[in-house]
């Protein structure tokens, strides 16, 4: 078997007396998207956060391509091969979609930043940003419009291209569908299908018609525990995981 590109073995965190992140262990594969689902304040972003090194877990350990990263700082594990995107969408709204993913390609290459002027003229930076807007599925319409007129899901894309201009090896998604209508949440759905197999996807969603259409793999995340993993279909067939989370969210 494959050995895990990303494991996580007995972290822990507590916030005060919540106890955010309890002893969860957690493998992604090379390639794999793996889903991580729970109800609302399960811990899931709290779990991310750990593994970006937004926050340090109080005990466990977490390894990526078998070194061990627990206390690196969220830059060096960026340089890595961890990118992430986030719930709620940080881009800069005054500039226009190809400059904000230029912008990024300017800063992971390591050119000189000179705030946007690089990134509105040069081609060296800007023609990779068209192939990044690309995979991410952003219509080649709305590169030169201003982020702060687009759709949310149109945001959201973008943010994915964001972090694809890391070129990481492992992808950490935190809630991409949220916010999103039907069709926007389809059309998402397809993109990340597209991205399957060319990097490995930890992918954290509410929506469960995403998440079943495209993981592998499925970890379920209960109280800061980790209460099953496995393939989808185990994953539904599962009573203990329909008791905690899939009935409710169905009736739902």
């Amino acid at each position: 078997m494959t050995a895990p590109l990303l494991l996580v073995e007995g972290l822990r965190k507590r916030f005060g007396g919540l106890c955010a992140t309890d002893d969860l262990s957690l493998a992604v594969r090379p390639g794999e998207l793996h889903a991580l689902i729970g109800p609302n304040g399960a811990g899931k972003s709290t779990a991310i956060a750990q593994i970006t090194g937004e926050i340090r877990p109080d005990a466990g350990r977490i390894l990526f391509a078998g070194r061990d990263i627990t206390r690196l700082p969220p830059s060096r594990r960026v340089r890595r091969g961890l990118s992430r995107t986030f719930q709620i969408v940080q881009l800069l709204d005054e500039a226009t979609t190809l400059e904000n993913v230029a912008l990024a390609v300017q800063a992971h290459q390591g050119h000189s930043f000179r705030f946007w002027r690089d990134a509105r003229r040069d081609e060296r930076l800007r023609q990779p940003a068209r192939q990044l807007l690309l995979r991410a599925g952003v219509e080649a319409a709305l590169w030169e419009q201003r982020t702060g007129d687009l759709s949310a899901g149109a945001r959201k894309q973008v943010e994915l291209a964001i972090a694809l201009a890391a070129a990481p090896r492992l992808l950490l998604l935190d809630e991409p569908m949220a916010g999103l209508g039907p069709s926007e949440s389809r059309a998402m759905t397809e993109t990340l299908r597209g991205l399957k197999g060319r990097l490995a996807i930890l992918l954290v969603e509410h929506d469960m018609e995403a998440v079943f259409a495209l993981a592998d793999r499925v970890s379920v995340l209960v109280d800061g525990r980790c209460i099953a993993s496995g393939e989808p279909a185990e994953i539904r067939a599962d009573p203990a995981v329909r008791a905690a989370y899939l009935t409710e969210d169905e009736e739902a």
